[in-house]
């Protein structure tokens, strides 16, 4: 411990900054996403709108991330890491309030797929900037700190919807999406570019000549369908399982839930996301240093395959406690691993569209998660579509092998 405290403090003032941009940036990313998933059931209630038709809004905002992902990727490569993510929290900020401001379900599907763009673009560009500014034995590390943020802003999420909604609507939740806007002036001013893309700017500008198509290329094709399967699958289960669990605590029995009280389901996902989510994005890092990248990978995901089964069938609060946290703890931290293998398959010249086409475009592809598992759980019960989520963290596991290892791994 002593070791790992002597090498944090000798991080400069300019990185531990651009980790608190990142991370900040995720963070209020999970609170403006996750407002919606916590306010679901009253968006059906009040349009009059099947959970199948619900969760196509859902599917709308990860098609738009996979999007936003390549475009904001191909926007920090041009024009820098730190004016793209600046760019991107702006327009989910902006995005959120004005959802709350929707008066039909088209409405909302606009807001929600613009939210969507700017969702995706704040993933890879602050991740891109955190692994080009941090050393080496440390990069594991801080992007999992910055991943952990997201649990954060996902417990958050569930405070103020469950405040703001004992006096408002569904609507008043939405305009709280606003508040990230503000920090983009502190990035604006406080938080310098990353070296490595300035460096790439005055060498013969490498980086706007080399096409997104060299991922593709002998060296890359492998690496670069397997984070993408992982990805994938991993999305598909993650998505699938945690836009209903909010739903699926309250619903009534008889609807496929367990029919807890609001103030009970709050609770429980608060303590879901800073016992489960948030330690299990943290830890990745120390994880993946100890046992190497793709062996950490594994690891994660096969447990949350296992895990998510007895999740399903468990019904009294304290099971449902005491399951949940090590369900999120293995069925998100493995997330931490996307930006950190990522970032050192990849060049710097394509660095951030890398980590766009294969972390958001795999958001794009599992976009339809949400939708296909309230179908399922609108036939037979949320409880039994989680199985599919389950059976897709083993399908993320299988990718995961295919992973080259790149434990201290030098970016050039």
């Amino acid at each position: 411990m002593a070791v790992a405290s002597s090498r944090f403090s000798q991080i400069t003032t300019a990185q531990k900054r651009t980790l608190v941009a990142a991370a900040l940036g995720w963070m209020l990313d999970a609170f403006d996403v996750m407002l919606f998933a916590l306010v679901i059931s009253a968006i059906v209630a009040d349009f009059g709108v099947s959970k199948a038709r619900a969760g196509q809004l859902a599917t709308l905002t990860l098609l738009a991330s996979g999007i936003g992902g390549l475009l904001f990727g191909w926007i920090a490569d041009r024009i820098g890491r730190r004016r793209a993510l600046m760019l991107s929290i702006l327009t989910y900020s902006l995005c959120s309030f004005a959802s709350g401001l929707a008066t039909s379900i088209a409405m909302l599907a606009v807001f929600r797929f613009i939210l969507g763009l700017g969702m995706g673009g704040e993933w890879n560009t602050g991740a891109t900037l955190v692994a080009e500014t941090w050393p080496t034995h440390l990069r594991a590390k801080a992007i999992s700190i910055v991943q952990s943020s997201w649990a954060i802003g996902y417990a958050l999420a569930a405070v103020v919807a469950a405040a703001v909604m004992r006096f408002y609507t569904w609507h008043a939740v939405f305009f709280v999406g606003i508040l990230p806007a503000f920090v983009v002036l502190w990035i604006q001013h406080r938080v310098p570019e990353s070296e490595l893309w300035k460096a790439g700017q005055t060498s013969a500008n490498v980086i706007q000549k080399a096409p997104l198509s060299e991922i593709f290329s002998h060296t890359y094709l492998k690496p670069t369908m397997a984070l993408l399967c992982l990805n994938f699958f991993g999305m598909f289960a993650w998505w699938g399982l945690f836009t209903w669990v909010p739903s699926y605590l309250q619903l009534p029995i008889a609807s496929g839930g367990r029919g807890f009280e609001p103030g009970l389901t709050t609770t429980m996902l608060v303590v879901l996301n800073l016992t489960g989510m948030f330690p299990g994005y943290a830890s990745f890092g120390w994880v993946a240093d100890k046992f190497g990248r793709r062996n950490s990978f594994i690891l994660y995901t096969l447990l949350a395959g296992f895990l998510v089964p007895l999740y399903a069938i468990a019904k009294q609060p304290r099971a449902l406690l005491l399951l949940g946290t090590p369900v999120a703890f293995f069925g998100t931290g493995f997330f931490s691993g996307s930006g950190i293998a990522g970032s050192e398959i990849f060049p710097t010249r394509v660095r951030a569209r890398a980590l766009g086409f294969t972390y958001n475009g795999a958001r794009t592809l599992s976009s339809v998660a949400p939708t296909v598992i309230g179908y399922v759980g609108q036939r037979h019960g949320l409880g039994s579509a989680f199985f599919l989520c389950a059976a897709s963290f083993f399908l993320a596991a299988i990718a995961a092998t295919q992973l080259p290892e790149t434990k201290g791994k030098q970016l050039e």
